[in-house]
């Protein structure tokens, strides 16, 4: 055999060895992928996909199955999560693409975090006031105030369809009100805030015109009505304290209030020492007896009397026309 056949037969052996590697070496190629991971990634639902936070290349068929592996799900607003390499791999493995066939570049570790939006706590507030203002916890409320501002909610955009439901919530302070609002995504709520509202009201007031000496008969031309905001409403059957009298001296300009003034007492029928005549008269009897009051009283009044003849001391009631009625 000359060396020119020789030499033919060489180059062609080794042209076929090096046709076989590179096929082998494309199969290999066509079953393994390249992830390249991110530092950082925002997504917008709440589970978490390898395409989301990488890149990656390979066979098509093959990119694609892999992009759709889940590697978590944030639970939580707000929530923040961190993948490392080896969670990758082991997520890959369990869908059937082993570590053998792929090649992790990029960051060591992913920090992923959910799009969301916030709900302030004054757009609570707000809408809790419009609620109020809506539907008075009582017709005297002229204003609301906040106690507190609620914190801020955290709602993830992956909700379309949100909704904020108010209504009253009840409150242990007379001069408080309450509103909770429920936050609903999509129908299903995922968070409340309650906001708790003092309450100021309209309320009328009597002051004096001038001074006015204790047992003086209150009047129209001794007081005027003011209207003021107080923190607890007027009573519900308020009316001018015409017709009662001071209770102790008030000066000029002074805000009558319930204890300064009362009903005008009748005047003193019986005094003390006095003679009277016990008078006790039932169907078919009278009895009458002579006694001597032991304190002074006025109609309707009871008082102790001691009875002349017998001396002994009873209780009576005092009648308008001065008699003692005694009470057993």
């Amino acid at each position: 055999m000359s060396g020119k056949t020789i030499r033919l037969i060489l180059i062609t052996s080794l042209l076929y060895s090096l046709c076989t590697a590179s096929d082998a070496l494309c199969e290999n190629t066509r079953n393994t992928i390249e992830v390249y991971l991110l530092r950082e990634v925002t997504v917008k639902d709440n589970t978490v996909r390898l395409g989301r936070v990488g890149i990656i290349r390979g066979e098509e068929s093959l990119v694609a199955r892999a992009g759709e592996i889940a590697l978590g799900r944030i639970s939580v607003p707000g929530q923040k999560m961190i993948i490392d390499r080896p969670t990758v791999l082991s997520r890959l493995a369990s869908n059937g693409i082993p570590a053998s066939k792929v090649t992790l570049t990029g960051a060591e570790k992913i920090t992923i975090k959910q799009q969301q939006q916030i709900i302030k706590g004054g757009k609570f507030v707000e809408l809790a006031l419009l609620f109020l203002e809506k539907n008075p916890p009582a017709d005297s409320v002229c204003q609301l105030n906040p106690i507190r501002i609620p914190a801020d909610l955290v709602v993830p955009t992956a909700s379309k369809d949100i909704k904020l439901s108010p209504r009253l919530a009840g409150s242990s302070a007379a001069n408080q009100a309450g509103v909770r609002i429920a936050v609903l995504a999509d129908g299903k709520q995922i968070g409340t805030r309650e906001i708790t509202f003092r309450l100021k009201y309209n309320y009328r007031r009597v002051v004096t015109l001038a001074e006015l000496d204790a047992g003086t008969v209150i009047s129209p031309e001794n007081v005027r009505i003011e209207k003021s905001i107080e923190n607890y409403p007027e009573p519900a059957n308020w009316s001018p304290p015409y017709g009662l009298i001071t209770k102790r001296r008030l000066g000029a300009n002074t805000v009558i209030r319930p204890n300064m003034a009362g009903a005008v007492k009748p005047p003193i029928l019986l005094n003390r020492n006095q003679t009277v005549v016990i008078r006790l008269e039932r169907p078919g009897l009278l009895i009458t007896a002579i006694g001597k009051t032991m304190q002074k009283a006025r109609a309707g009044e009871y008082i102790k009397v001691r009875n002349v003849d017998s001396r002994r001391i009873i209780f009576a009631k005092v009648n308008e026309d001065g008699t003692v009625e005694p009470v057993f």
